[in-house]
């Protein structure tokens, strides 16, 4: 985590946890998905100490400054000392998160295959629509 520690964008991606693999964030590098200063860039490049990176995954947008430098994956509470993602990013994610969770929660799941009295009412009703009228 020092300056003098050289990292390539895909290994430091995957150093900080935002992918599970090298090659998916090699895959979303070259799918454009990640900016660096604003600009796409190859998965080859090397990061420097207080980069602005801007990563897409999934329905997720991260707006983060890079803080350390590293290639070796350790833990989770290491990995978020990395980088320091902006309070706007934050509270953007978590409002689109909510969002996500009231539109599931309105989602109406059926209990599974209705029962044969079920369908008979659904059969009479197709047929005559104003038939309770």
């Amino acid at each position: 985590m020092t300056d003098e520690v050289k990292a390539r964008l895909d290994k430091w991606l995957w150093a900080a946890r935002f992918y599970r693999t090298r090659s998916l964030a090699s895959t979303a590098i070259r799918g454009g998905k990640v900016q660096v200063n604003g600009n796409r860039i190859k998965a080859s490049r090397l990061l420097n100490i207080h980069d602005q990176l801007i990563i897409h995954r999934g329905e997720e947008i991260f707006n983060l400054t890079v803080l350390g430098l590293t290639e070796q994956r350790r833990s989770a509470s290491l990995a978020r000392l990395l980088y320091l993602e902006c309070p706007e990013s934050i509270s953007a994610r978590e409002e689109a998160r909510a969002q996500r969770k009231l539109l599931h929660n309105s989602v109406r799941y059926d209990r599974g295959r209705p029962t044969k009295s079920a369908r008979r009412q659904a059969r009479k009703i197709r047929r005559d629509p104003f038939r309770d009228i």
